[in-house]
Formats: structure tokens, C-alpha cells, sequence
């Protein structure tokens, strides 16, 4: 069972890493301002996000897909020791 826990780990690691970047890329798209207020200014991707859902939308519901699916591989192997 921690094998398959460690496995969603990763996976899930993997695509909220993914929807993450593709959440960047777009807001780099919209403006460089916006592109590097979401790399150094604490909300302003969730401030972006709400602004242009049509743009970000799909990349914030991977990264949140993904985030889920890593939660529950850690909840599957027991938690970090």
C-alpha cells in the first residue's frame, strides 16, 4: 500500500507541478507585470486567476488535480515520517 501511495505521491506531485507552470506560462502570456508579480507577490496569481478565469482556469483545476491525487498518496502511506 505505501508503494502505490508513493507512486500517487509523485504523480500527483507531478501534475500540480505541470498546472502550476502552465498557470505561469499564461500569465506571462497576459502581461510580464502579471507574469512576475505571480513569481515574487504572494496572491497575485489567485488575483490573476479570478481576473482571467478563461485563461487559467483549466491550468488552476490540473494543479488542484493534482494536488488532491498527492494528498492522497501521502493519506495511502501513512504520512511523511
Amino acid at each position: 500500500m505505501e508503494i502505490i501511495g508513493l507512486i500517487l505521491m509523485i504523480v500527483g506531485g507531478v501534475a500540480a507541478l505541470c498546472g502550476s507552470v502552465m498557470m505561469l506560462i499564461r500569465m506571462f502570456q497576459t502581461s510580464i507585470l502579471w507574469g512576475l508579480g505571480g513569481i515574487f507577490v504572494p496572491f497575485v496569481s489567485l488575483i490573476w486567476l479570478i481576473m482571467h478565469w478563461d485563461k487559467g482556469g483549466r491550468p488552476f483545476l490540473i494543479y488542484l488535480a493534482g494536488g488532491l491525487v498527492c494528498g492522497a498518496g501521502v493519506a495511502m502511506s501513512g504520512g511523511m515520517h
